[in-house]
This record gives C-alpha cells, sequence and structure tokens, in this order.
C-alpha cells in the first residue's frame, strides 16, 4: 500500500512537472509573441520617423536651392538698381553741364549783341 501510495504521488508529481513545463513554454511563446508585437510596433514609429526625416531632407535641400537662387537673383536686382542710379546721376550731370553750357552760350550771345549793336546804340543816343 504505501508503494502504491508513492507510485501515485510520483505519477501526481511527474504530471505536475509536465503541466508546470507546458505552462513554461506557453509563457515563453506567449511571450515572444509580444516581444515580437512590441517590436513591431516600434519599428512602424521608426519607420515613419525615418520617412519623415527624408521628407525634411529633401524639403531643406530645396529650400537651401530656392535661397541661393533667389540671393542670386537678389544681387541682380542690386546691380540693376545701382546702374539705374548711376545713370540718373549721369543724367543730371549732363543736365547741369548743359545748362552751364547754355548759360555760357547766352553770356557769349549777348556779349556779341552788345559788341554788335552796343555802339551803334551809343552813339544815337
Amino acid at each position: 500500500m504505501l508503494s502504491r501510495l508513492l507510485k501515485e504521488h510520483q505519477t501526481k508529481q511527474n504530471e505536475r512537472k509536465e503541466l508546470q513545463e507546458k505552462r513554461r513554454r506557453e509563457a515563453i511563446a506567449a511571450a515572444t509573441c509580444l516581444t515580437e508585437a512590441l517590436v513591431d510596433h516600434l519599428n512602424v514609429g521608426v519607420a515613419q520617423a525615418y520617412v519623415n526625416q527624408r521628407k525634411l531632407d529633401h524639403e531643406v535641400k530645396t529650400l537651401q536651392v530656392q535661397a541661393t537662387q533667389f540671393s542670386k537673383q537678389t544681387a541682380q536686382w542690386i546691380s540693376m538698381v545701382e546702374g539705374f542710379n548711376q545713370a540718373l546721376k549721369e543724367i543730371g550731370d549732363v543736365e547741369n553741364w548743359a545748362r552751364s553750357i547754355e548759360l555760357d552760350m547766352r553770356t557769349i550771345a549777348t556779349a556779341l549783341e552788345y559788341a554788335h549793336k552796343g555802339p551803334l546804340t551809343s552813339a544815337s543816343s
């Protein structure tokens, strides 16, 4: 009877060990599935961040190109405005020169008229 009880006890103990081993394998499998699901979820976020980073890099390059073009265009505009200002100054210089010449010519014309008509007008007085 004692040996039968011992065998029953050993049988139950083996069944418990097998059940415990089965539960341990199930727990490991569940933990593995959970880990894979978490990693997949994180990878989706990382992949989205990578895609966003690539888009940002592309936008930055585009912005740099546009800024460079804008800078060149602005430099051209500044050069054109400076040229226009210089032309206006030259026109002003020419206008002043023309006024000076005109004044000199009037002075000469008046002097010539006076020299030509002056003695006649003075003699008849």
